[in-house]
């Protein structure tokens, strides 16, 4: 799974993690938070684009993002594509964190930002994927918190 920094370039899962705590050792008095999320786009000829940010934010001072564009053609429903898009959350957060474990960082928390919200066609998916990141062992937050879907995934799907 290959990811892009705006700053390095392509880079591996490993690379991103690298980096990631990296940044954390540059500064670990400061607070941290993992944040994955993953936002979609239809363009034309049913083709849907995915992406997956990873970001590690130093609260109140900054961050750094990553992000994984994937194509898809067909999705049926929007609410395929919600529960697509948070599988692909869950996947890279698993991936991670296991990562996170092997280096003796498995206390930093991972937070899966969704695509949806208490407005709009997605509202009556909230308890269904919020239940799916729960259940997996991840803090689930929705719009308006879910910037790491909603702003930094969502730039990359046009």
């Amino acid at each position: 799974m290959i990811f892009t920094s705006p700053t390095k370039g392509k880079m591996t899962l490993k690379e991103v993690f690298q980096d990631i705590i990296g940044y954390i050792r540059e500064k670990p008095g400061e607070q941290h938070k993992l944040i994955i999320g993953t936002d979609s786009q239809t363009h034309l000829n049913d083709e849907v684009i995915f992406v997956t940010a990873i970001i590690i934010h130093r609260v109140g001072k900054g961050g750094r993002y990553f992000f994984h564009r994937k194509k898809q053609h067909f999705v049926q429903s929007l609410r395929q594509r919600i529960f697509f898009e948070t599988s692909l959350s869950l996947d890279v957060a698993g991936r991670f964190t296991a990562l996170l474990s092997e280096d003796g960082h498995a206390h930093l928390n991972v937070e899966i930002h969704l695509d949806v919200g208490e407005m709009g066609d997605t509202k009556e998916l909230i308890r269904e994927v919020v239940g799916m990141v729960i259940g997996s062992g991840f803090d689930a937050r929705i719009k308006p918190e879910s910037y790491g879907a909603t702003k930094v995934a969502d730039r990359y799907t046009k």
